[in-house]
């Protein structure tokens, strides 16, 4: 694994913004985008703005906690999906913000077509960046990172802080 790849919120929307580009030029003509949550919401927002389509939010976490070993790694879906329209779209494109190891991608697509699946005819998969660790490729990306560095994305600085925190910071400017 190589350093950490820092991204400003400048990059992280023209990032976004390449990959709206690119899924338009290729034609798909998508009619419900589902972001994965939290990675995703950002993507799903600005695509459902952009292509006027309604935005569905899965809620999705890896549990990555120490105190059970093996199941380090196990995707945890919500009940249900998020979403305004009574069914979901029948075109999906299922947006991310990476894809770090490829479980994600590939256990929410398998989730839809299970949970969903009597509505959908095609899912379609996009996301920024595409790490060389993956098994899963999906159907768009902007930038592959074939040495897999550690992407530091403008809003982790809220991860590190707490709202007290915040209130200090901003009170000392």
């Amino acid at each position: 694994m190589s350093d950490k790849l820092h991204i400003s919120w400048d990059r992280y929307e023209e990032e976004i913004e390449k990959l709206a580009i690119m899924v338009h030029e290729d034609g798909y003509k998508f009619n419900q985008v589902v972001c994965i949550a939290k990675g995703g919401l950002r993507v799903g927002d600005i695509f459902a703005r952009l292509f006027d389509v309604p935005l569905a939010i899965m809620s999705v976490e890896s549990y990555h906690g120490d105190e059970v070993k093996d199941q380090r790694g196990q995707i945890i879906f919500g009940n249900s999906l998020a979403k305004t329209t009574p069914n979901i779209g029948s075109k999906i494109l299922l947006v991310d913000d990476l894809a770090d190891s490829g479980t994600t991608f590939e256990k929410c697509v398998e989730w839809l077509q299970f949970t969903e699946g009597f509505f959908i005819e095609d899912i379609k998969t996009a996301t920024m960046w595409l790490k060389g660790s993956s098994s899963y490729t999906p159907d768009y990306f902007v930038e592959y990172l074939e040495d897999n560095p550690w992407i530091v994305q403008p809003m982790e600085k809220y991860e590190e802080i707490n709202i007290e925190q915040l209130i200090k910071n901003r009170e000392q400017q």
